[in-house]
């Protein structure tokens, strides 16, 4: 009882690790829209620049999900998420740092080039609003880019790795409850992000923007929440039914790194050959652009007027909505799930989907655009975010999990990510040219102040709102399209799943028995084998004597004449 029980205990500690890295992932996550105001202010970048800093990202992050499934398939999954934390969290101490390094390089040497005449304007370096502006600009952002390629790196490693390491934890009957519990501490992370984002961004310490600081806070508990999984968290392949860690994780010498490149290409497109893959990763895909749109949410906010603190109350009451959302709509879906097998998981999706489509009309187009409805606005938010976040808990990753092999779900939810991140990506930059080009989107004029800055900036909400409307209501609707056709073909996948399930089960019992038998066999040989030693003498020699010798004689000379004739 002993083992059992510190066993028992090492899975919860290394349950709780794991979701306190994913809530940093999150919050990491959620930094830079918080923020985004801020930094546009500072980069003098409009939505478009500012949108594109998120999909740059977005499109390194979805890359690497290959190298993320690689590395959760073969290498211990706790060590690859403490790996991920480490990444992240080098890149969020470079986005803090990276004006400090760009303001020191052009002290150092792009000032000589800059006429005599430019230096009155430099009275700040984020206030610098020269022409030669543009020279610093081009030397700063690519580190803010290249930080964020880091970043994306980071968090796509860890994604596979935690989403696996639940799916095999649980069974069919309470996997969404435990994908609920996943998202809620997920959406705690983006909470944490968005406050300290949101909060010090209208802040100073000792003359350092208060957005700065936020990153390096994220930056120092990821290092932290990091050192604690590489120590504490276990992944179960590699624990031993005693509690003692594997020496290897099969018997097998380590393949060749050419052959598990190989290995893990068949195991992808056998995963992709799946129908019900394909409608899923085809409705996340749309089902993932409004989410990734909703990082304007902050900017369109404060341009209504609404403070940094009202702003944080309200992304907050989103958050929780979503956490409580996803936590029910989990414990739905299992229980839909037991009562209609084939179809009760995908009616509940259907049904959030589809309400996200009327909500996102009432809270964008609907309420007016006065920071003084601060708790209508709150309350919208928080009925949408509730009835729009259960889709991942009790439908797509619990699926994930039932139509392919136990061995493949890491890579099945790595490629989800993958395919779903590449053109979601996408949504933070169509909404800035949507905003810009079609709703009529004007980045203030410099030094405007007064009730000019008001109007400017409440004509600027107007378009930003309609922009996030066509980015949430025309995808809602075709994700919720998809998700029809998976009434014919999840039961089908599920079933072979299970059958293949069942297949090499069988086969291993059956290589379990032989090889048992085998052993059995070379006991008993061994045991005939000394009664001959201790006949013998045990030297392993047959000693002939003359008799012997003259018996085998004969008897060959006897058989050489029966040839004869």
């Amino acid at each position: 009882m002993g083992k059992l029980g510190e066993m028992m205990a090492s899975e919860k500690a290394t349950l709780v690790l794991v979701n306190l890295a994913g809530i940093m992932e999150r919050a990491d996550e959620a930094l830079l829209p918080g923020v985004y105001k801020e930094v546009g202010a500072a980069l003098h970048a409009d939505p478009t620049r500012l949108g594109s800093l998120t999909l740059f990202r977005s499109i390194v992050q979805s890359s690497c999900y290959p190298l993320a499934a690689y590395l959760a398939v073969r290498h211990n999954r706790s060590h690859v998420i403490a790996l991920g934390a480490f990444l992240w969290a080098a890149a969020t101490f470079l986005v803090a740092i990276s004006s400090t390094f760009a303001e020191l390089f052009v002290s150092s040497d792009i000032i000589n080039l800059i006429p005599k005449h430019s230096h009155q304007y430099m009275l700040d370096f984020d206030e610098f609003i020269s022409l030669d502006c543009l020279v610093i600009r081009f030397i700063f952002f690519p580190k803010v880019a290249i930080s964020r390629g880091l970043n994306g790196i980071g968090l796509a490693i860890v994604t596979p790795a935690i989403q696996s390491l639940v799916a095999d934890s649980t069974d069919d009957n309470n996997r969404g409850t435990a994908f609920g519990w996943l998202q809620l501490t997920g959406n705690f992370g983006s909470i944490i992000g968005g406050l300290i984002s949101v909060l010090l961004a209208s802040t100073s310490f000792n003359g350092i923007p208060g957005w700065r600081i936020a990153f390096h806070l994220v930056g120092l508990l990821s290092v932290f929440i990091g050192i604690l999984v590489r120590l504490f968290a276990n992944d179960p392949r590699f624990v031993n039914p005693d509690g003692t860690l594997k020496k290897n994780q099969d018997d097998h010498p380590p393949k060749p790194f050419r052959e598990e490149v190989n290995d893990l290409i068949k195991e992808a497109k056998a995963v992709i050959k799946v129908p019900t893959f394909q409608l899923l990763v085809a409705q996340g895909v749309s089902g993932s652009f409004p989410w990734s749109a909703l990082s304007f949410v902050p900017m369109w906010l404060e341009l209504m007027g609404f403070s940094h603190g009202t702003t944080a109350v309200i992304l907050t009451v989103f958050s929780v909505a979503g956490s409580l959302g996803g936590l029910f709509g989990g414990k739905m879906g299992d229980v839909l799930a037991r009562r209609l097998p084939n179809a009760g998981r995908i009616i509940l999706s259907q049904i959030s989907s589809g309400s996200a489509i009327p909500l996102a009309a009432i809270l964008m187009l609907g309420l007016p655009d006065d920071p003084s409805t601060a708790v209508m606005h709150g309350f919208v938010f928080f009925v949408t975010g509730f009835f729009i976040s259960w889709n991942a808990p009790a439908t797509n990753n619990p699926i994930f999990a039932e139509i392919v092999p136990e061995r493949s779900r890491t890579s099945i939810y790595a490629l989800d990510r993958s395919f779903e991140s590449v053109l979601s990506s996408f949504a933070p930059p169509v909404v800035g040219l949507l905003a810009q080009h079609v709703y009529g989107f004007k980045p203030p004029p410099k030094g405007s102040v007064g009730l000019k800055a008001i109007d400017t900036n409440k004509e600027n909400a107007a378009s930003l709102g309609k922009a996030l409307y066509t980015a949430i209501g025309i995808p809602m609707t075709i994700c919720c399209a998809f998700y029809s056709f998976l009434y014919c073909t999840y039961p089908k996948d599920r079933d072979r799943a299970r059958m293949d399930a069942l297949i090499v089960s069988e086969m291993q019992q059956i290589e379990i028995d032989g090889s048992n038998l085998i052993q059995e066999s070379n006991l008993s040989h061994g045991k005939e084998r000394s009664v001959i030693d201790v006949d013998y003498e045990g030297d392993g020699r047959l000693e002939f004597d003359e008799n012997d010798e003259q018996r085998l004689l004969s008897r060959k000379l006897t058989s050489s004449d029966m040839g004869k004739l």
